[in-house]
Order: structure tokens, then C-alpha cells, then sequence
């Protein structure tokens, strides 16, 4: 189970990696549209789009159907929510460490073996 969540984390990450699949989402999230439309709103070529599609598909990320000539693309039925779990796990770890370390210099500060921020020249 741990692996297979790995695995859709990775993928996950690693669609979202790139600006233009983000801003494909982006646009998805407003109404659907074909990959000849996505691709001249990021001023690319069909070839281009299709890859950036086909990796946000993998993912899960993105449906796409055909129909006729026209390939339309929509959201995908994931919603991310292991990655928004995974993120809020590290949030919190780092909220933690660094609460801590703001008291290890709260109690310097007042035991006089550290300044206050420093002024630069």
C-alpha cells in the first residue's frame, strides 16, 4: 500500500512539476477544452500539448475524450487529496521544529548570549 501511494504521489508531483500542466488545470478548472485550443493558448504546438496532456492523464489528473476529430480535455476525478495530506504532514512537521527553535532563541535572547536582529552598514 505504502509503494502504490508512492507511486501516485510521484506522479502526481511530477505532472504538477511543470508550469504549463498547471496552467492546463488552470484552464480546465473554468470549462473544458480541446487540445488544439490548449495548445494555442500556451502557444504550442499540437505535439507539444498532447505530451503535456497525456502526462496529466497518466496522473489521473485529466480526462480526455474524442469525438470525431476533436479530442476534448476535462478535469480528472482525483482531487489530490493524498498529496494535499501528504504537504499538510510536512507543514505541520516544519511548523513544529520551527516553533521550537523560535523558543531556543526567545531564551538565548533573554539569557544575553544573543542580540536582537542586527542592523546592516
Amino acid at each position: 500500500m505504502v509503494q502504490c501511494q508512492g507511486t501516485n504521489l510521484d506522479t502526481s508531483f511530477a505532472a504538477l512539476s511543470d508550469a504549463t500542466r498547471r496552467g492546463i488545470l488552470e484552464r480546465l478548472g473554468r470549462a473544458d477544452a480541446s487540445v488544439t485550443d490548449l495548445a494555442e493558448k500556451f502557444h504550442m504546438t499540437l505535439t507539444g500539448m498532447k505530451k503535456h496532456v497525456g502526462v496529466l492523464e497518466q496522473a489521473g489528473l485529466v480526462t480526455t475524450e474524442k469525438v470525431g476529430r476533436v479530442r476534448t480535455c476535462k478535469l480528472g476525478r482525483r482531487r489530490l487529496e493524498q498529496e494535499a495530506a501528504w504537504i499538510e504532514r510536512y507543514r505541520q512537521l516544519w511548523d513544529a521544529r520551527f516553533d521550537v527553535l523560535e523558543m531556543i532563541v526567545e531564551e538565548l535572547k533573554l539569557d544575553g548570549r544573543v542580540d536582537g536582529p542586527r542592523k546592516r552598514k
